[in-house]
This record gives C-alpha cells, sequence and structure tokens, in this order.
C-alpha cells in the first residue's frame, strides 16, 4: 500500500500544532519568551519579532540579551506605547505605518521591514498585558493572520500558565503610581519627633564612692555585691604585713630616740656639749613620732568602713581580691537604694540638639516591655572612650517616678526635636554618604 504524501494545508496545520505544543511545553518564561519570537519563523518567514510584556521588550529573535537602550528596542517599545494610546494594542492587526507619529515612521523605514502585524497577548480578563512585533517583507494574507490570532491565543495561554499574575506596571496603572508617589511624599514630610537608641545603665545618685586610701593589696573583701551595710561596718581589708612592720619599726625607732633625748639631758647638767644637743635630739623625737603616727595611719587604714547606710555597688569581690592597687583608685560605692539616676552613653554619630529636661524612656533588657520615664539633665560636651571602645556623650538623666534596682542596663530611647519623616530615615544613610563622597 503506497503512503499518501501530505500536502501543503497539512504540512502548515503540523506545524502549527507543533508551535503550541512547544509554547505549551516550555519550563519557564526565559524559555518561552525565545519560544515566541523564534519557533514561527520557519512557518511565517518573518524576519524579526519582539515580544513585548508591560511596553518593554522581552525578547528578540535571535537575541540572547536584549540591550534596552538599543534603537530598535527603542522604536519597538515606542511604536506599542502609541498603539495602546490609540486603544488598538487590543486586537491582531496589520500595523499601518501612517498611523505612527513622524518620528516612529522614519524609524521604521531604518530598523523594520514594510510589513508588520501585531499580536496581543491577552489575560482572562481579556486585557492585553503584551504582545508580539511581527515584521517581514511580504504583505500579510487573510490566513496568515488568522493562524496567527489563534497562536496568539495559545501564546497567551502558555503565557499566564508559568506568570499567572499581571506585571506591576499593569497592575499599577500610571495614576495610581502617581498618587502612591504623592502619598508616599506627604508621609515622609510629616513632621515627627526626632529620637536616638543608646545603651543605658542605672548608677547611683548621689553615692559615696569608696576609694583605695593607701598602696597595698586587697587581702579580702568582707561584703557581697548590693549587700546593705552600716556606717562603721568593714567593707574590705588591705594586706598589713609589711605595713605592721613599718609601725613596730617606728614605735622602737621611737623609743630609741626617747632614750637617747632622756640621757643626754641627764648629762646637760655637767657638759656643756650635751646641754646645746639637747636640741637636736628633741626634733629627732618628733621625727620619729611623727613617723610612728603615720604607721599608726596607715595601720588603720587598711581597713576600710562604711561611712554612710546603704547598699555596696560593685561588680565582683573576686575581681579585686589580691590584686594590687593605688592611692585613690575606685573599688566601690556606697549608695542609697531609692536614689538613682540613669546614665546613657550616646555615640558621637547618633548625636542630636538635646535640651535638659527633654524626655527620655529606658527599656530594661530583663523587661523590654515596661517603660521607666526619666527627663534628661546634664549632656557631657567632650565625648569619651567607652568600654567596648566607641566614642560616646555621657547623658545623665533623672528619673520620673521610682528608679529600677541600681546596677540594670537597657537601651534608652533620647527624643529631640520635630523633624519630618525623611530625616529620622535617611539621616544616617545621607550621614554616611556625606563622609564617603564629601557631599
Amino acid at each position: 500500500m503506497t503512503a499518501q504524501v501530505p500536502g501543503l494545508a497539512e504540512r502548515v496545520f503540523a506545524q502549527f500544532l507543533a508551535l503550541e505544543r512547544q509554547a505549551r511545553n516550555a519550563k519557564n518564561i526565559d524559555s518561552l519568551a525565545y519560544a515566541l519570537v523564534n519557533d514561527a519563523q520557519g512557518l511565517f518567514g518573518y524576519r524579526h519579532t519582539a515580544l513585548l510584556i508591560a511596553g518593554r521588550v522581552r525578547a528578540l529573535t535571535g537575541i540572547s540579551v536584549v540591550d534596552p537602550h538599543a534603537p530598535f528596542v527603542a522604536f519597538v517599545e515606542t511604536a506599542a506605547s502609541q498603539l495602546l494610546a490609540q486603544g488598538r494594542s487590543d486586537k491582531p492587526q496589520v500595523v499601518a505605518a501612517d498611523s505612527l507619529s513622524a518620528q516612529s515612521q522614519a524609524d521604521w523605514h531604518s530598523l523594520s521591514t514594510a510589513a508588520v502585524f501585531w499580536l496581543p497577548l491577552m489575560d482572562k480578563q481579556q486585557q492585553p498585558f503584551g504582545g508580539l512585533w511581527i515584521a517581514r517583507e511580504q504583505p500579510w494574507s487573510e490566513a496568515e493572520q488568522a493562524l496567527l490570532t489563534q497562536l496568539g491565543d495559545a501564546y497567551s495561554h502558555a503565557w499566564l500558565a508559568l506568570q499567572p499574575g499581571k506585571p506591576w506596571r499593569l497592575r499599577w496603572p500610571r495614576k495610581k503610581v502617581a498618587a502612591v508617589l504623592g502619598a508616599a511624599l506627604l508621609l515622609l514630610l510629616l513632621p515627627i519627633r526626632q529620637s536616638v537608641l543608646a545603651p543605658a545603665e542605672v548608677v547611683p545618685l548621689g553615692g559615696q564612692v569608696v576609694a583605695a586610701p593607701l598602696d597595698g593589696v586587697i587581702a579580702e573583701i568582707l561584703v557581697k555585691p548590693n549587700q546593705a551595710v552600716r556606717a562603721g561596718d568593714i567593707l574590705l581589708r588591705f594586706d598589713a604585713t609589711s605595713i605592721k612592720a613599718q609601725a613596730d619599726v617606728a614605735e622602737r625607732s621611737l623609743d630609741v630616740a626617747e632614750a637617747e633625748l632622756k640621757a643626754n639631758a641627764q648629762r646637760a647638767f655637767t657638759d656643756a656639749d650635751s646641754s646645746a644637743r639637747i636640741d637636736l635630739f628633741a626634733a629627732r623625737v618628733e621625727q620619729k613620732r611623727a613617723e610612728r603616727d603615720y604607721a599608726r595611719q596607715l595601720l588603720a587604714r587598711s581597713e576600710v568602713r562604711a561611712e554612710r547606710d546603704g547598699i555596696a555597688v560593685f561588680a565582683d569581690a573576686q575581681r579585686w581580691t589580691g590584686k594590687p592597687v593605688q592611692t585613690g583608685e575606685r573599688l566601690m560605692e556606697i549608695a542609697e537604694p531609692s536614689q538613682a539616676e540613669l546614665r546613657i552613653e550616646l555615640p558621637v554619630a547618633d548625636a542630636l540638639e538635646f535640651k535638659p529636661g527633654t524626655e527620655v524612656a529606658l527599656f530594661l533588657d530583663s523587661d523590654p516591655l515596661h517603660r521607666h520615664e526619666a527627663q534628661l539633665q546634664r549632656i557631657a560636651y567632650e565625648a569619651q572612650q567607652t568600654a567596648s571602645g566607641q566614642l560616646a556623650y555621657r547623658l545623665d538623666a533623672e528619673f520620673v517616678g521610682a528608679p529600677p534596682r541600681i546596677g540594670l542596663r537597657g537601651t534608652a530611647k533620647v527624643f529631640g526635636e520635630r523633624g519630618p519623616l525623611a530625616l529620622y530615615l535617611l539621616r544616617r544613610p545621607l550621614a554616611a554618604l556625606r563622609q564617603t563622597v564629601g557631599l
């Protein structure tokens, strides 16, 4: 049996079905875009096809990467926008050159071919979300236009299957975009109260600083952190071994000097030389007595006592035990628990124009949901290096109500003058930009 040779109509129909199948089998948007502008070239014999989505060229025949600034791309996008403005972008049609502007006609003659067919891509609401600009030298026949129209439905269905949502340019019309931008601009100009965040700590107010009264080594600390003490209680002891030895030596030296003065005074009645040296021995006795008294004072200072009632504020007893200290070095602080203030370390980069009495809100790390109100009292004029190595200004604030426990840390929010929201959001980026480019 002899097989029947297919005719031209059968071959065209087979190619048409193959184009539909290839479009529906595309794995992703990029492969589909490539198929839309390249696969139908063998059937329709066009020179080039441009795929436009939301007014922008997405793919071109024979081009892997579209240059958005290419002259042909700009021409096709302009022509498509004119079709949209004329209300003709939703219908498959042969595009007439005289329906475009004079500049587009000139670009058409230099960049495209004479016969152009516009094939729109429609969504489920029959609204165009894109289209194909198909150009060739020969005019388009009625049969070819019918095939392209049917093929456009398949292309639209395949595209919506891979990308169901509309591009944002179509979801947001120009008027709506302008309204949103205007609202955002007005929102950025909305005056709000400027504020900064900085680490803070609850510290004693008017406490007694306990400093080292002498150079030496701390033998033991007799109180614990935050322990209640009374005036006269021993807080800590220094290693007094050398001080006791010094006091004993000074006491014996004084005894020797007094004995020499007494013996010389007895010889003064018969010896003129002894009488002349009485003042020298008396001065030596006073010197040794002063050395003894100083040694006794040092021995008394080896026990540091509290001068007032309160609690002992310091970090850790083990930190000081056995450590040599110098006179005047801060060891701890005796404070009244009900009297505390807020100490804020404000980084230099966050410094604003603050005035005494401005509002401060403290959020403790241990209780971040509870807000403690305070008022700014003092602002340091000179920045100092903090324990973390950053330069910061010291700010002191007074609590409005009952203060938290001394030693608690948290984050303080310091409020400043009112300013636009844009300045609040962009102050740090603008400062960084100015430091970078010098504007």
